[in-house]
């Protein structure tokens, strides 16, 4: 019963899948990647130092002690400070997609799939932007006094405005359809994503555990990750956010350096590593006895699905949780998405694609029977041994754990949005069922298979990319417009501030802007 049932989704998602991930998807995904590029004029190049300064920089300032007056309004209002927002959103991307992920995307489409990856990461980082702006400008308090944002309410908002703030009927209806769809399949997405988590928790345990009785194992896991999520969850974005500022560096730093000593300790294999992706972009064939060779379209597919579901760039899934940001600038908030996606891909992504290259004999790396995540644990094992083998089975459940967090969230504030013509009473109750089944399909999900999970993954978050992606499209000239807005002020020239679509809320963050600005300008003159 339970294998037919399997065997059926497995056939229906595949066979949605090879729709969703085909050319138009990859040309969609480019595409759009490209034209926010021309209208921001390559702004993930152009301010790529600014938006260090404007994000990550000053926070690593403030957690000597220095205070911001950012840091005074989330206290005040039930937002989050624009760290832990930031934290958040990396939680939900830097996940087993940046390890495991790679790992899958390199054996099931070659080594060249990870320059895709890169690729997506270069146009991702502008995209992350202008999803965040849109967020930000977009957003709204509701009646428990939260701000909720992402591209279900940029969408069914901002489709119904041009650049001037004005537009036909037809075009806000189609914005208001785009909304819904983002909305509905992030739902999936947020499920879809914490299934290939919890499943990887599991696959992680037994390949550490090959003892231990692996559906027992499962069982145990799923319950376990499962109750400590229902814990966190009662304490909603806030406590969602702290526990993500707390263990996104810390496991970020543990594996930033386990990488570079596995890299450093086969030094002499970088150079092969880098031209097996590079010689291999347009194909790969993984042995000359023939393991299946890997076609051009087989390993964009496969370093762009990757690429997308580690740092989510297109999905608008991770503006969401900005969204929650006490930041009153829309593009402040964005420069954390340029941020966000440099870091998961072009760091994190790329060190695990190296530590799996440099590590891993290519006959190993293709053997029949081989599974990603015991490719991936090989990879740590082979140069610490048990050492790597126990800090890696502590390591990726805490990576999976905080993408299951923040996706718990976004899922959660779709389906607030699904149902908010239902009333306050009616939004709660559907938000409560959301995560009362959330939680219960992490059991279920720890005890599928691993290629299931991940095919499942893909097909959701390329269905919520599409209304997306078609909206950034259309709002491309209003992304350009705020950040010039906000550049322009940085450099003196007098004009209105762009910080909210809603004349009201605009007013009212431009008066917050002054007074931040104000204590702000107190703070430095004490120091």
């Amino acid at each position: 019963m339970w294998e037919s049932i399997i065997n059926a989704v497995e056939k229906v998602n595949s066979a949605i899948n090879s729709v969703v991930w085909g050319w138009p998807m990859i040309i969609l995904i480019l595409g759009t990647g490209i034209y926010l590029t021309v209208r921001t004029k390559v702004l993930q190049v152009r301010k790529f130092g600014t938006s260090w300064g404007e994000t990550i920089v000053p926070t690593i300032k403030s957690m000597g002690g220095k205070k911001r007056a950012s840091d005074g309004i989330a206290k005040k209002e039930k937002t989050i400070s624009p760290f832990e927002a930031f934290a958040t959103a990396i939680s939900g991307t830097v996940g087993t997609g940046n390890i495991i992920g790679v790992t899958s995307a390199i054996m099931t489409g070659g080594p060249g799939a990870v320059f895709w990856m890169w690729i997506s990461a270069f146009f991702g980082m502008v995209t992350n932007y202008s999803e965040n702006v849109l967020g930000m400008y977009f957003r709204k308090k509701d009646n428990f006094g939260e701000f909720s944002g992402g591209p279900m309410q940029y969408l069914s908002e901002g489709m119904g405005r041009n650049v001037r703030g004005k537009t036909g009927s037809v075009l806000k209806f189609i914005g208001k359809m785009l909304g819904v769809m983002a909305a509905v399949f992030c739902v999936f997405a947020a499920i879809g994503m914490s299934g290939v988590q919890t499943n990887k928790i599991s696959d992680t345990f037994q390949n550490a555990f090959p003892q231990a009785d692996g559906k027992l194992m499962g069982i145990v896991v799923g319950v376990v990750v499962a109750f400590v999520l229902a814990l966190i969850l009662l304490g909603g974005i806030k406590s969602i956010g702290r526990v993500a500022s707390i263990l996104v560096p810390f496991m970020s730093l543990v594996f930033i350096v386990m990488s570079l000593v596995v890299i450093f300790a086969n030094i002499g294999a970088i150079g092969s590593a880098f031209s097996l992706i590079f010689t291999n972009i347009f194909g790969f064939k993984a042995l000359a006895g023939g393991v299946g060779g890997y076609v051009f379209a087989q390993v964009i597919q496969k370093g762009l699905a990757r690429g997308i579901f580690s740092n989510e760039a297109g999905l608008g899934s991770s503006v969401i949780a900005h969204s929650a940001s006490a930041t009153r600038e829309p593009v402040k908030q964005g420069f954390w998405g340029i941020f966000e996606v440099f870091f998961d891909t072009f760091v994190i992504c790329t060190l695990t694609a190296l530590v799996v290259l440099v590590s891993v004999p290519t006959e190993t790396i293709y053997a029949s029977g081989a599974t990603d995540t015991a490719i991936s644990m090989l990879a740590f094992t082979s140069t610490f041994g048990k050492f790597g083998l126990i800090v890696y089975a502590v390591i990726l459940p805490l990576f999976a754990f905080t993408t299951i967090l923040a996706w718990s969230y976004y899922g959660e504030k779709c389906v607030d949005f699904l149902f908010r013509k239902t009333g306050d009473k009616g939004r709660k109750i559907a938000t409560t069922v959301f995560k009362i089944v959330y939680i219960l399909l992490v059991v279920v999900s720890a005890l599928i298979n691993g290629e299931l999970a991940w095919a499942i993954s893909d097909t959701f978050n390329g269905l919520m990319a599409l209304p997306n992606l078609i909206g950034l499209l259309f709002m491309g000239g209003l992304v350009a417009r705020i950040t010039k807005n906000y550049l322009d002020r940085k450099k003196g020239k007098d004009v209105k501030p762009m910080l909210s679509a809603y004349p009201e809320q605009n007013e009212q963050f431009i008066a917050d802007l002054a007074e931040e600005n104000a204590s702000d300008e107190k703070t430095a003159e004490k120091e």
